[in-house]
């Protein structure tokens, strides 16, 4: 079984809390940056790979798709995005994104929000999302940086005072597992590089359309903590294509 952090009690309860849990697409501090690397989905075949609260399942059929199937290994994120989707264009299906055996050319559009770090091995799931697509379909998503996933903890460093010192960077080029803690929860995440990223995009016959490093909008830069993201980037964007 893969990793289902979600489905614990006490992890869910922390994350339905957070900003983008409760405010949905407003309440993510990349989605500014992301929505405008998404193409077009007016009669596209939309696939959500680790679709969590299906948000962006609804904004793609809120759009125009044609149809949406979201994806995700945790029970209880599906409950809450069935619970919030009202469109019979969109579909939910329980599964590892690793696991998956789609038709070939039967998507679009592929999507993924915050979710490639958590699998072990990317370059099997690239092949097969390239197989998913139809000639010409898009595949846009986000990971953590790898500069936010390098060290592991994904701490600052403090001072004698609880000031913040520095983001660590260690280990960069070690690619693999990484103990990390979130909503003050141990998790497992995976760690590449920007080239392990990319290059394995390229390897597999996607072309490069856009790269990001998404800062704070700057309507979120009032709120706790939030001007300190600006001093190391904690996310990655990618847009790419399959050729026609």
């Amino acid at each position: 079984m893969k990793q289902n952090k979600y489905d614990n009690e006490a992890f869910f309860e922390k994350y339905s809390q957070m900003a983008r849990s409760v405010q949905g697409l407003a309440g993510a501090g990349e989605w500014s940056a992301l929505q405008k690397l998404l193409p077009s989905f007016a009669g596209k075949r939309v696939l959500d790979l680790g679709c969590g609260y299906g948000w962006h399942c609804i904004y793609a059929a809120g759009h125009g798709a044609q149809s949406v199937l979201g994806t995700d290994i945790s029970e209880k994120m599906l409950a809450v995005a069935r619970g919030k989707t009202a469109s019979p264009a969109v579909t939910y299906l329980r599964a590892a994104m690793e696991d998956l055996d789609l038709p070939a050319a039967g998507f679009d559009v592929a999507l993924s929000s915050l979710a490639f770090h958590y699998v072990r091995d990317f370059a099997p799931l690239v092949r097969s999302v390239y197989r998913w697509l139809a000639p010409g379909g898009s595949f846009v998503f986000s990971v953590e940086h790898p500069v936010f996933t390098a060290q592991g903890p994904q701490d600052w460093w403090y001072g004698e005072d609880g000031e913040i010192l520095h983001f660590p960077v260690d280990n960069y080029y070690y690619e693999g597992e990484r103990q990390a803690v979130f909503l003050g929860e141990p998790v497992i995440k995976y760690h590449r590089t920007l080239t392990a990223y990319l290059d394995t995009l390229l390897t597999a016959g996607f072309a490069l359309q856009r790269i990001v490093e998404p800062q704070p909008p700057e309507g979120m830069l009032h709120l706790p903590g939030m001007r300190d993201e600006m001093r190391r980037p904690m996310m990655l964007l990618v847009a790419a294509v399959k050729p026609q």
